[in-house]
């Protein structure tokens, strides 16, 4: 089985340092998963003889189910970066969702798994512990992608088109740079801002303007991450903050750093 091609490393932060850690790749879900599934990934790294990894990473809006040997989790999405600790050998295998893609399988309001992670069998019972054994018990991507194929194709929901919408309108928050306010994509689907985070708080998982300002920082920091010279005031007015000042606490709030930090950290890793 061939990966796709899908080089995007946003929301990896500082993924130069880490494409000397680890080896990601992604592959398609069945044609009629499309809907639900974004595609699978496997990570596989080799650390042997090495200090461990630590991979921060500003998630996109998107649930991911993780398979890894004692660990097996459905993760929400976390509002904040989080960190993946790479040691020793491993491999996973995880189905990254569309973003609204788990609600109508789960059919719970995607808010409550928000910043939170649930083991499989509190998500799909006592039928998912098999799918668990099978996909761990294989190192072959094609019978790992094939069998959870199986599994998520014997429980196709019920059509909804919320969901074919709400993927939409992410997508299109991805593709316009210049959409700010939740006001914006409202207006471009005749929908009211109200509708939109009700919507979103139940298919997603957090707010509009929490998924619009998550990927204005993902291009925020790939900025830094390569090294361009960036005017912080024309930027901030640019992503929609009142002033300087705001931007640099929302920043420092996800991230972790101010954006100054967080260019020095680029910096003294040699990527800036």
């Amino acid at each position: 089985m061939d990966p796709i091609a899908d080089h995007s490393t946003k929301g990896i932060l500082q993924a130069d340092a880490g494409k000397s850690k680890f080896k990601l790749s992604r592959y398609e879900p069945a044609a009629e998963l499309k809907l639900y599934i974004q595609h699978y990934w496997v990570s596989e790294w080799d650390l042997r003889g090495q200090e461990p990894y630590r991979q921060a990473v500003l998630s996109h809006p998107n649930v991911n189910l993780v398979f890894e040997p004692g660990n097996t989790r459905v993760y929400g999405i976390w509002e904040k970066t989080s960190t993946q600790v790479l040691q020793d050998q491993g491999r996973v295998i995880a189905i990254k969702f569309n973003p609204a893609g788990f609600y109508p399988i789960w059919k719970s309001p995607l808010s409550t798994l928000t910043n939170r992670s649930i083991v499989l069998r509190e998500a799909f019972g006592e039928d998912a512990l098999s799918l668990e054994d099978e996909v761990l018990g294989t190192q072959d991507v094609a019978g790992q992608v094939g069998r959870i194929d199986r599994f998520f194709l014997e429980r196709l929901p019920e059509r909804d088109d919320n969901v074919g919408l709400l993927n939409e309108m992410v997508a299109v928050l991805v593709a316009e740079p210049e959409i700010l306010r939740v006001e914006q994509l409202a207006a471009r689907y005749g929908k009211s801002a109200r509708t939109l985070q009700r919507l979103f708080d139940r298919y997603i998982g957090v707010s509009p303007k929490g998924v619009i300002q998550r990927y204005r920082l993902h291009e925020v920091a790939e900025k830094i991450e390569k090294g361009e010279v960036v005017d912080w005031l024309k930027l901030s007015l640019d992503m929609g903050y009142y002033d300087q000042a705001h931007f640099i606490k929302a920043f420092k709030s996800i991230l972790g750093k101010s954006p100054e930090e967080y260019m020095r950290a680029v910096q003294n890793a040699g990527l800036g």
